[in-house]
């Protein structure tokens, strides 16, 4: 089987990698490549009602969030760091903003903008930009929720017909007057809009698509727009002021300290907004295919956000920042080059001073929805899982209450305090307990051995009696040199006194000499008689050790949750089927836990059509019993680079079928046949297949879900709606996820990349 490259494709690929190294004449710079002017427009129609809404929750002139989205992309766009970064008015800085221009006013708040910009580049040269990443995402994403609830608690007085407090004690508290006193038209404006932008992404088939086309946000914008015009809806709507009157940074007037907190603050948040966008963009633009497009320089795109906050300050416009959903959409639209970000300012612009009678017939309801459904995004349910996971929730949760109940920057400051207490409560707690088994005296030391442990860990080995055999088992990863020094004199008496002692766990810096280092092990156990450390042979000690490591470490974290499944039962949300080769560790790739999947794996991912079974009806069991009895919501074929099975059926002899192996893979028969039809053979969207076990793996996923379609349940709950099929290919060496599609009947298989629930910010 031929695995060649054709020709032209390596040509064209050729060409695509040379290119760069003799660039065009300088008249060819102006020209703008369509696939930038496709996604100027998509991110422009994206744009144009958040700056709007933006502009509405912060109090400031709604004309001040044209003016950022435009000036801001266009500067950011040209001397910005990151080309496919799309600046402009953010709701992470919706709070900071609304709490200056209420205490100070907008002239001064734009002053503030043009202060912060000037701190911006000046961190920008002094090449700080990496160092902001180190913030926990505990803290940021902690911060986001506490803004997220503070927008949308703001917003929803306006969805109901009335006017948002000053802060958020005081919207809770006026809420109940609020409810008591309902607009009907505001409110049937604004749950229109929330179930157009809810339902927009769900319209099933080839409608559904064309409509997709038209962003959710402008699509509830227009409907609702629409909507009020033809019931004749009185509703306060979006008023744009003569550009004779827009109002410029003045002077700035307060207090100093304040306003140097609210510099810092802007410069701060937006900046690290900013660079968190820039990374997650690059991600996207790594693995959707393509032409190449440069990394982002983090210290230029922090001076390109702050020059672009100094003009969008000079100018009268908000705060702005990198923002990531409209650069992870300006990214996804196939946009190459910076040029893409500075059109979409211009049609900004243009809107601004074109479209002025037509923006002013937006209800005011409409865009509250919309921005109470960008707080609402803000607080992610990904976000916390995944602080969740790594022991960071209560840094996560007091940040987001600290932001919401005393603003952003106490709040962040309260959450940096947090961080340090638990990172302090993980380095102070250790646990240190003695148990005597089998005659033989076991210290169990959990979490990290520093000098302040000293005494409880002295207390305990005096317990051991002299000539006792004793086992201390150290489970931190770390031992300082006041612990070190006290269980070396310990162990050296201990062992003068004729007893025993045995050094286990993680890498203790203990040898066997008694000289710390952090890169040797434990000495292991003294051989038995049979020559195996320890006692039981090297398969079981592993399994054991294993086990053992389980019981004391997962066990008490998942025991809670294991007893309410066996309380209530399985109900697993999808059956993955897949092969069992040991390297696809199913619950890593999809961040699943106990209960999530139902999983059943064999040789080569394969789901033997009804009536083949040849006696082996369990993987047909398998799927009956998962849709019809656990009711799954989807089922996915997953299939992997690198498969012994498919390598075996490519290497096969035709009418073999002697073994076990040979017969099952029978069952495989028809991916390989469907691979050398005539029929277009299965592709990744980034890249050609390696070679021909490859093409085999990806063809075999689609041909396999055509024999899984043809099991009689299946069949019948796909017809239902309760059941979706999904294709899926992990690629081992990448550890990269490709999800199967359909391309005018070719199966393709896209990368999997971070949501924009994934990426920080929601504007």
């Amino acid at each position: 089987m031929s695995t060649s490259v054709p020709d032209r494709a390596e040509a064209h690929e050729a060409g695509r990698i040379h290119r760069p190294h003799s660039p065009p004449p300088r008249w060819r710079r102006l020209r703008i490549a369509p696939a930038d002017l496709s996604a100027s427009v998509t991110v422009f129609l994206i744009s144009l009602p958040l700056s709007l809404g933006i502009a509405l929750a912060t109090g400031a002139p709604l004309q001040a969030g044209l003016v950022a989205a435009a000036v801001g992309s266009l500067v950011a766009g040209r001397l910005g760091g990151a080309p496919l970064t799309v600046s402009g008015p953010t709701a992470g800085l919706t709070v900071v903003t609304a709490d200056l221009i209420q205490q100070y006013g907008w002239r001064t708040t734009c002053a503030v903008t043009v202060l912060a910009g000037v701190t911006q580049v000046a961190l920008g040269w002094l090449r700080v930009a990496r160092t902001a990443l180190a913030v926990s995402p505990a803290i940021v994403h902690g911060m986001l929720a506490g803004i997220g609830v503070t927008i949308a608690v703001a917003q929803l007085h306006i969805v109901l017909g009335g006017t948002p407090q000053s802060s958020v004690p005081d919207n809770l508290r006026a809420l109940p007057a609020q409810l008591a006193d309902l607009h009907p038209g505001a409110v049937a404006v604004s749950a229109l809009t929330l179930a157009v932008l809810l339902g927009w992404s769900r319209i099933p088939g080839a409608a559904g698509r064309i409509m997709r086309l038209v962003p959710a946000a402008l699509a509830a914008m227009l409907t609702a727009t629409a909507v009020a015009l033809a019931l004749g809806l009185s509703l306060p709507r979006v008023d744009l002021p003569s550009w004779s009157n827009h109002a410029l940074a003045g002077f700035p007037e307060g207090p100093a300290l304040p306003l140097a907190a609210a510099v810092l603050t802007i410069t701060l948040v937006g900046g690290v907004e900013t660079l968190l966008s820039a990374v997650a963009v690059d991600k996207i633009a790594a693995t959707r295919g393509g032409p190449p497009v440069p990394r982002a320089d983090l210290d230029r795109e922090l001076r390109g956000q702050g020059f672009a906050n100094m003009a969008s300050g000079a100018l009268g416009g908000l705060p702005v920042t990198g923002v990531a959903v409209r650069s992870s959409a300006n990214a996804r639209c196939g946009a190459v080059s910076r040029d893409s970000a500075m059109l979409h300012s211009l049609w900004i612009a243009a809107a601004a001073l074109l479209l002025v009678p037509v923006l002013e017939l937006i209800p005011l309801a409409a865009l509250a929805a919309l921005v109470m459904a960008i707080g609402v995004q803000m607080v992610s349910l990904h976000h916390i899982r995944t602080v969740n996971r790594h022991r960071e929730a209560l840094v996560y949760a007091v940040t987001a209450v600290a932001v919401t109940f005393l603003g952003v920057l106490q709040g962040v400051g309260v959450g940096v305090l947090a961080a340090v207490a638990v990172a302090l409560h993980r380095l102070t707690h250790t646990r240190i307990t003695h148990e005597v088994l089998d005659g033989v005296h076991r210290v169990h030391v959990r979490g990290q051995l520093t000098f302040l442990a000293v005494p409880r860990l002295s207390r305990v080995l005096h317990l051991i009696p002299e000539g006792a055999d004793a086992v201390v088992e150290l489970h931190g990863s770390f031992v300082d040199h006041a612990a070190y020094e006290s269980l070396q004199d310990w162990r050296t008496s201990h062992r003068a006194h004729g007893g025993s002692v045995r050094l286990t766990g993680l890498r203790t810096g203990l040898t066997a000499v008694g000289t710390p280092t952090a890169a040797e092990p434990c000495p292991p156990d003294p051989p038995d008689a049979s020559g195996a450390p320890g006692g039981p042979p090297p398969s079981e000690h592993e399994l054991v050790r294993g086990i053992s490591a389980f019981q004391r470490d997962t066990a008490p974290l998942v025991r809670s949750e294991l007893a309410r499944l066996a309380r209530e039962g399985q109900r697993p949300a999808q059956l993955f089927l897949t092969c069992a080769d040991s390297r696809l560790v199913t619950s890593m790739i999809t961040t699943s836990g106990p209960g999530d999947l139902f999983v059943v794996r064999n040789v080569g991912n394969l789901v033997p059509p009804p009536g083949e079974e040849s006696g082996d009806d369990s993987v047909a069991a398998a799927i009956e019993y998962a849709v019809d009895v656990l009711r799954v919501r989807s089922i996915t074929v997953c299939g992997h680079s690198g498969c012994g099975a498919m390598q075996a059926l490519l290497d096969s002899e035709p009418g073999g079928d002697g073994t076990p192996l040979e017969r099952w893979l029978r069952h495989g028969l028809p991916s390989l046949r469907r691979v050398a039809s005539a029929r277009p053979p299965a592709r990744l969207t980034a890249r050609e297949p390696a070679d021909a076990v490859e093409l085999l793996c990806l063809t075999n996923v689609a041909q396999q879900l055509e024999h899984l379609k043809a099991h009689e349940s299946v069949a019948r709950a796909v017809a239902e709606g309760r059941l979706e099929l999904n294709g899926m290919y992990f690629h081992v060496g990448e550890a990269q996820a490709y999800l199967l599609t359909e391309s005018r009947g070719t199966p393709v298989f896209d990368g999997v990349r971070e949501t924009e629930a994934d990426l920080t910010g929601a504007s």
